[in-house]
């Protein structure tokens, strides 16, 4: 979301400050009305495509990881509707907390939202990892054990978990607070009280990185498997296409949640650490925007890499390179004559390859002559 830390000043006053920050706001409510459109109409695409696919895909592992990236853009979708009618409200108000949330029930839903949202998809994310990575190296095993009753369970308790951490402020007494900028709420960051005040936003913390890290080795582990198995031949190209779609998605997904969550996980655990006197080098609130583009980003993952979209994608690439082959094949016949002919008389690398394929194995075996025992 999009918040600036500026005063309460009403925009009817003609000082100069009070205009300024006027003006900020009303920057800063349209920056959130575009991130929130932006955001609800790029889950929606997505999440209308994933659909599409599940109802015509008959393979099903790739069922389980489609019914896994719906539910991942459907708690994208929920969380920007949510998290951003709670920002339009506080800014509705002119962000006077005392006046529209005086019992702070307002705050703690909103710190709520926050933490269920953001490591939701985290975990989400290092689910479906390693749903890939058991359907690419055990497929009996997960044929078997990972069925669509099962998939489902685990999905809710990737739910339940995140909705746990959410509420641990709320059953520890340790209600979240509002920020310095007054525009949402979230751990109590500045000042900690005791070691309570310390160890959620370190759990909050931890465990997105945690998410993380398991996206990362399962992802690793499933592309390496994929390549050997390219390498070796030992499967189709029909039977690892899907496989091969899906693993793009990983990766991609993977790298927009390390380079949007990355910063705002490990800079919680730094002022959590630090000394109480010692200045914050970053506001919050930065990192916090970062993370919001999260669940911006997502959902254009199934929406551009999708198996048509890299099928156009490597069509170009082969016509651009199958080109510049076609060039040098041109080239290297073009030759002149004698320069060919004070070249070695046996058949060249040139003389197997038909426009850079090679040639069948029968036409090799008609030039082979006989062995003199068969003769």
């Amino acid at each position: 979301m999009t918040a600036n830390g500026t005063s309460e000043t009403g925009c009817r006053s003609e000082v100069r400050p009070a205009n300024n920050t006027c003006s900020q706001r009303e920057l800063s409510v349209t920056a959130s009305v575009i991130s929130m459109t932006v955001g609800i109409f790029s889950n929606s695409l997505a999440l209308f495509i994933l659909a599409k696919s599940y109802n015509r895909i008959r393979i099903k592992s790739k069922a389980s990881f489609l019914l896994l990236a719906s539910s991942l853009v459907i708690t994208d979708l929920l969380g920007h509707v949510i998290n951003g009618s709670l920002v339009l409200f506080v800014y509705g108000y002119q962000k006077k907390w005392e006046n529209f949330d005086p019992h702070r029930i307002v705050c703690t839903i909103f710190g709520a939202c926050m933490v269920f949202f953001g490591l939701s998809p985290l975990f989400l994310g290092s689910v479906m990892a390693v749903e890939r990575c058991i359907g690419v190296t055990k497929p009996i095993f997960h044929s078997t054990a990972l069925t669509s009753h099962h998939m489902k369970r685990l999905l809710g308790l990737t739910w339940l978990l995140a909705a746990l951490v959410a509420v641990l402020p709320v059953l520890l007494w340790r209600p979240y607070r509002v920020q310095s900028s007054r525009s949402w709420c979230f751990f109590h960051m500045e000042q900690p009280k005791d070691w309570l005040d310390v160890l959620l936003p370190l759990l909050f913390s931890m465990l997105g990185l945690l998410a993380l890290l398991i996206s990362i080795i399962c992802n690793t582990l499933t592309s390496c498997t994929l390549l050997q198995a390219r390498l070796r031949r030992k499967h189709h190209c029909r039977g690892t296409s899907y496989h091969i779609e899906m693993i793009c998605q990983l990766l991609a997904i993977m790298l927009v949640s390390c380079v949007c969550w990355g910063p705002l996980l490990i800079y919680v655990i730094i002022l959590s650490t630090r000394a109480k006197d010692e200045p914050a080098s970053l506001s919050l609130l930065t990192v916090v925007r970062m993370a919001t583009w999260n669940q911006i980003l997502d959902p254009w993952v199934y929406i551009l890499l999708r198996k048509g979209v890299l099928r156009k994608i490597f069509r170009l690439f082969h016509t651009y390179w199958g080109s510049k082959s076609h060039y040098l094949h041109h080239w290297q016949h073009n030759i002149p004559r004698s320069s060919v002919e004070t070249s070695n008389s046996g058949a060249g690398p040139s003389d197997c390859c038909c426009h850079g394929r090679p040639l069948p194995d029968t036409a090799i075996r008609s030039i082979t002559p006989e062995p003199l025992s068969e003769r």
